[in-house]
């Protein structure tokens, strides 16, 4: 949807992302990350009118336990939780008090304290939200239970595009070279040591096409945003110069389930039609497109994305990665930040972390990893169970 009103994100902060054991509390990483924001945008906590925290393994109302480090000013404090999709999906509720009027300024919240090791429930009394999906997934491919299930996920998907279009394992870790050779820049990042593709296809083997440099590792980290109205803004003398010029989210359709198909099932579909109710709604194609953070969880999934995002058409992603159009010099930057396979990946801090590079890009405040001139900025963030927030940023 286009907006009603102009939705600027005046203020965005974010902490170094961690390994599990190595962070603070979630309590002082999401004050750290809110107080960055607030102090970015120069705005007082007591002019926020609204809260959007997002967090996926935390007890109930843990984002009043975190955003109460910056202060205890009785505004409402609402708590997300969508998977991967969690901090975007913060963003987008943000942008939605914003725009509709409802408020005029707001701070989307995004953290995680994880523990290591692979992703796994909470809950082992009542029915899984992944169980629908798994059933495909075991149908269609089996299931191996010593293998962590969100690899199987997204590995599947990248066996089901090389058996339609027979591409080489090793695209998909050209994917981790670059997203290392990015990191290297990225004080922010968790992994800033570069990888050859030698060295990313040696690595012990997850769930094949994936090797362990292809998976994205548990992270701790929290990162923050501040949205408002152009009417705010003047009032208050903030940065105007990044406006969210479109935002969509979008959950799963029968495909997802019905076509024996794991991209489907890891929410290709899902992606698609975010990524064209944006463009329809800001009236711009992929290929306007400057720079884009998207959800590389693992090199599948930002494989199977470019195609998805239409950044390059069907069945031709291998020749995209190849030809270097995924990076500097080529036709769009993707992931200038790391993305989540080299930076992190804290659960709801991922999509405003997104934010906060794309936004720091649009300033032309990314330092090494600027892209020049960048204007138009795209936001790809994806949460299986299923959800996915597909953001446009400009530079007004």
């Amino acid at each position: 949807m286009s907006s009603k009103r102009a939705v600027h994100v005046v203020g965005v902060g974010m902490i170094p992302f961690t390994k599990p054991g190595a962070s603070d509390p979630y309590t002082v990483m999401g004050a750290r990350a809110a107080q960055a924001a607030l102090n970015d945008a120069g705005v007082p906590y007591d002019q926020v009118q609204q809260a959007y925290v997002g967090y996926v393994y935390g007890d109930s109302t843990a984002g009043q336990a975190a955003i109460y480090g910056v202060g205890l000013s009785g505004i409402p404090v609402f708590n997300v939780n969508n998977n991967c999709s969690t901090g975007s999906s913060a963003l987008f509720l943000a942008r939605q008090a914003v725009e509709s009027g409802m408020v005029e300024c707001a701070i989307a919240l995004g953290f995680e304290q994880m523990q290591p090791g692979a992703l796994k429930g909470a809950w082992d009394d009542r029915p899984s939200p992944m169980a629908r999906f798994a059933e495909v997934m075991e149908e269609h491919q089996g299931f191996e239970p010593a293998t962590p299930r969100a690899a199987q996920f997204f590995g599947g998907a990248g066996r089901d595009y090389m058996a339609q279009y027979g591409i080489r394992p090793d695209t998909f870790g050209r994917i981790s070279v670059k997203a290392r050779q990015h990191a290297a820049r990225n004080p922010l990042a968790l992994f800033r040591q570069t990888l050859t593709l030698e060295e990313v296809m040696a690595a012990p083997s997850v769930f094949a096409p994936l090797t362990r440099y292809q998976c994205c590792p548990p992270t701790c980290g929290a990162a923050a945003a501040i949205v408002c109205s152009a009417e705010f803004a003047k009032k208050h003398g903030l940065d105007t110069r990044v406006v969210i010029k479109a935002q969509a989210m979008t959950t799963d359709t029968p495909s997802t389930f019905e076509e024996k198909d794991m991209r489907k099932v890891v929410g290709y579909d899902m992606s698609v039609a975010a990524a064209r109710q944006v463009y329809e709604a800001a009236g711009i194609g992929p290929e306007d497109l400057d720079v884009v953070e998207l959800h590389d969880c693992f090199t599948a999934n930002e494989l199977i994305t470019y195609e998805a995002l239409g950044l390059t058409p069907e069945g031709t992603a291998e020749r995209f990665i190849v030809d270097g159009d995924n990076t500097y010099g080529g036709r769009v930057v993707t992931n200038p930040s790391g993305g989540l396979l080299s930076k992190g990946h804290p659960l709801g801090a991922t999509g405003l972390a997104q934010c906060a590079e794309l936004v720091w890009q649009l300033r032309g405040a990314a330092e090494q990893r600027q892209v020049e001139g960048a204007r138009l900025a795209l936001q790809h963030n994806l949460g299986l169970g299923g959800a996915c927030v597909v953001t446009l940023y400009e530079r007004v």
